[in-house]
């Protein structure tokens, strides 16, 4: 599986340690808080590939967490599996009217809960369940680090590769240099927003090859976009 992000907003701190633990040795980039109000600021921050929500959080409840998520441009697609206790049906209901793609009912199985979450990710981003990336003519072995457009071998650097990565596993996404520089170059980056360009000018070159169509897509005032449409 590629390296997908997760939010885990649990606030039983001996079942989120577990979690942490089952997910991170299936290479999920985990992040974790047991607040509800902290939850939609991580969110915000770095869009996640997929929200673990527990019903009964700290601060605002688990179902108006997924409500709000719901309701905000960047997470409105981002796929939610519920947490509870709560096991009757009007609740699973509730659960999954807010806008839930899965709801586990506690006690679980994490071998259970990763095997659903692999599944969600299989459905939503199927991009994230394997070791082949493609969008149009474009194709990226992740495990052999090669990538080719219209049958030809593209050759590229490490950040162009990790950055062209990114764009495949969000086609259509529109990422703001701060949000590249987290996403490509790590949280913790002291290198400038401006330098994202001079890598993105640079991909550009390197996959457009033959006159082929520019696929990353320049959006004024918000960033850039792999986008095959125009």
């Amino acid at each position: 599986m590629a390296r997908a992000t997760m939010l885990l907003v649990e606030d039983d701190a001996a079942l989120a340690e577990l979690l942490v633990y089952h997910f991170k040795r299936e290479d999920f980039d985990v992040r974790h808080t047991p607040d509800g109000e902290e939850a939609l600021l991580l969110a915000r921050e770095r869009t996640p590939d997929i929200v673990l929500l527990d019903w009964m959080v700290e601060g605002l409840s688990g179902l108006e967490v997924c409500r709000r998520l719901r309701r905000t441009p960047e997470t409105a697609n981002v796929p939610i599996i519920m947490l509870t206790a709560r096991g009757e049906e009007e609740d699973r209901v509730r659960g999954l009217e807010t806008g839930a793609d899965d709801y586990v009912t506690k006690p679980f199985s994490p071998r259970e809960l990763v095997a659903r979450v692999g599944a969600v990710l299989r459905r939503v981003r199927p991009a994230l369940a394997g070791e082949a990336l493609v969008y149009g003519d474009i194709e990226m072995d992740t495990v052999g680090h090669k990538v080719r457009r219209g049958g030809e071998t593209v050759p590229l650097g490490p950040t162009e590769f990790r950055l062209l990565k990114h764009f495949l596993e969000h086609p259509g996404w529109v990422f703001s240099r701060e949000r590249l520089l987290d996403a490509v170059w790590g949280h913790d980056s002291d290198i400038e927003a401006r330098t994202v360009d001079v890598h993105i000018r640079r991909l550009r070159k390197a996959i457009n090859v033959r006159d082929l169509p520019d696929v990353i897509r320049t959006v004024r005032s918000a960033g850039y976009s792999l986008d095959a449409s125009e």
